[in-house]
C-alpha cells in the first residue's frame, strides 16, 4: 500500500511540476493559413502554365513583335553614368532591359473587359481575389487531333461533369488542345483552323456553373468571323485567360490555381503567370523542397545578350 501511495505521490509531484514549466512557456503564436501551406502548399507539386514572353513568338497578325533592348540611363549623374549610356555589369555592377511591347495582348494573358468593353473593368480593377482559384481541366485534346478547329461542346462540359462531378462555383476552367505545342511554330499557332470554345459552352460555365473564367491555349477564344465567344464575354464583364501551357501535366480535378499578372493602371489585357499547385503525389511538377527559390541557381555562364536582345548564358563570354 504504501508502495502505491508513494508511486501516486510521485507522478503528482511530476504532473504538477510538468504542468507549472508548461505555464510559464509563452504562448504559441497562431499559425493561421501556415498551417496550409506546411501541411499543404509545400508538399504539393508545382506546374508552370506560362509562356515566357519574347521578340519572336506567336502573336495576332494585327500587332507587332515586342523589342527587347539594354536600358540606357536616361540622365547624367555626374561620376557615374552619362545620358544614352548604356548599363553594364562592368561599368556599373548591374544591367536593366527595356521593353518595347506592342501590345498587352502579347503571350499568356488575362483578359479583362476593358479589352473590348468602353465601360468593362480594366486590369488594375480586378480584385485581390484572383489569386488562387480551384482548378478545371476539360480536355478536348483528341478531338483536336482529329479535327484541329474543333470547339470545347457544352456535351463535353456535361460528359466531364458526368464522370467528374459537378464543377465548383468560382473556379477556373481551363481547356486542353495540347495546341501550345506548337508555340515554336509561330505562323502555324496564330492561323486558322485551331481549337476553340463555343457561345453555348461559355454561356454554361459562367451562367449555370458560374466559373471565374475559362482559359485556353489559343490566342483567341473561337474562330467564328466576329469572334462571338471573346464578344460576349468581355460584354458581359467577364475575364478570359488566352495562350496556355501544361495542361497535359496537371490533374483534371483537384488542383489550385495560383493567378499572378501585372497590373498596369487602366490595362487593357494582362502579362499573367498561371502557376497550377497539385496534389504531393501528382507525378508532375516540382515541390518546394526541389525547387525552394532562395537561393537561386547559378547561370551556368555569364549572361550576354543575343541577337534580340535577350540575356542569355554565353559559354566563352567574359
Amino acid at each position: 500500500m504504501i508502495s502505491n501511495y508513494a508511486s501516486a505521490a510521485a507522478f503528482l509531484a511530476s504532473t504538477l511540476v510538468s504542468s507549472y514549466a508548461f505555464a510559464q512557456q509563452p504562448s504559441q503564436p497562431q499559425t493561421g493559413l501556415w498551417s496550409v501551406y506546411e501541411q499543404s502548399i509545400k508538399t504539393a507539386k508545382h506546374i508552370d502554365l506560362t509562356h515566357a514572353f519574347a521578340p519572336v513568338q506567336p502573336v495576332w497578325p494585327g500587332f507587332g513583335h515586342a523589342e527587347f533592348k539594354a536600358t540606357t540611363a536616361g540622365a547624367d549623374i555626374p561620376n557615374y553614368v552619362a545620358k544614352g549610356d548604356e548599363y553594364t555589369y562592368a561599368k556599373h555592377g548591374f544591367v536593366a532591359t527595356s521593353y518595347l511591347l506592342t501590345t498587352d495582348q502579347y503571350g499568356t494573358q488575362l483578359d479583362p473587359p476593358a479589352h473590348w468593353d468602353e465601360y468593362g473593368a480594366t486590369i488594375s480593377d480586378l480584385p485581390a481575389t484572383y489569386a488562387v482559384r480551384p482548378l478545371v481541366v476539360i480536355p478536348i485534346h483528341e478531338k483536336v487531333a482529329a479535327d484541329p478547329g474543333y470547339h470545347l461542346s457544352v456535351q463535353d462540359i456535361q460528359d466531364w461533369e458526368s464522370r467528374k462531378g459537378r464543377i465548383p462555383e468560382g473556379a477556373v476552367v481551363m481547356v486542353r488542345s495540347d495546341w501550345y505545342k506548337g508555340w515554336n511554330d509561330s505562323a502555324r499557332f496564330a492561323s486558322k483552323p485551331h481549337p476553340g470554345v463555343s457561345l453555348d459552352a461559355l454561356k454554361f460555365l459562367h451562367l449555370e456553373r458560374k466559373i471565374l473564367f475559362h482559359g485556353h491555349e489559343p490566342l483567341d477564344t473561337d474562330t467564328t468571323p466576329t469572334l462571338e465567344g471573346e464578344s460576349w464575354l468581355l460584354h458581359n464583364h467577364f475575364t478570359q485567360a488566352e495562350g496556355v501551357a501544361n495542361l497535359d501535366k496537371v490533374p483534371e480535378t483537384g488542383a489550385l490555381i495560383s493567378i499572378g499578372f501585372a497590373k498596369p493602371l487602366g490595362g487593357t489585357g494582362g502579362y499573367a503567370r498561371y502557376v497550377a499547385i497539385a496534389p504531393a503525389d501528382w507525378p508532375h511538377g516540382v515541390t518546394v523542397a526541389e525547387a525552394p527559390g532562395a537561393p537561386l541557381p547559378k547561370q551556368s555562364a555569364p549572361l550576354r545578350r543575343d541577337e534580340k536582345g535577350v540575356m542569355r548564358p554565353q559559354a566563352g563570354a567574359k
